[in-house]
């Protein structure tokens, strides 16, 4: 009788732990999306805001804070659809000066996801072909993201580049 109870005891309990885990299923979402930084030329999308040479700075030297507005699309071109803007600062954190701290919101102004956000942060070692950096929350359809966006350069010219970011997101 004893094991009787003891086995509907603990197969209850395994029946609540599964229905339990269920409820903690997390969704998970990619995303393609290509960030345009124009730090020179017509329509800059990004200024220096502060360096060792000041205002003049060059943003592969060392210490030098970006602050960013930028064109987010579905494609690789800047003509391609926009779907968000790219809004915080990056600033050059490595001694050598090869390495971007990103720390910025993707502001969504697409129809699909209006007014929803994402918030990037991480080391972007820009010389590297692929890069990974985090997802750190979001805001909208995307409340509690959180997950990695590997990077890679589509162009790169002077001081404008078109960056490709992969996302990869759990969402509760």
């Amino acid at each position: 009788m004893a094991s009787k109870r003891s086995i509907i005891s603990f197969l209850s309990f395994i029946v609540v732990v599964l229905s339990f885990s269920s409820c903690l299923a997390f969704k998970e979402k990619k995303l393609v999306f290509y960030l345009h930084d124009i730090l020179s030329g017509q329509n800059v999308t990004g200024v220096v805001v502060g360096g060792v040479k000041g205002l003049s700075s060059s943003p592969y030297n060392f210490g030098t804070v970006i602050v960013i507005d930028d064109l987010v699309t579905e494609g690789p071109k800047p003509s391609s659809k926009a779907i968000a803007r790219a809004k915080g600062l990056y600033a050059n954190s490595d001694l050598k000066g090869s390495t971007f701290d990103l720390h910025f919101s993707v502001v969504f102004e697409n129809q699909k996801y209006n007014g929803s956000t994402l918030e990037i942060q991480g080391a972007d070692r820009y010389l590297q072909k692929k890069r990974e950096v985090s997802v750190v929350g979001g805001t909208g359809h995307f409340r509690y993201a959180r997950g990695y966006a590997i990077v890679e350069t589509v162009t790169f010219e002077g001081v404008n580049a078109n960056l490709k970011f992969s996302v990869n997101i759990r969402l509760d």
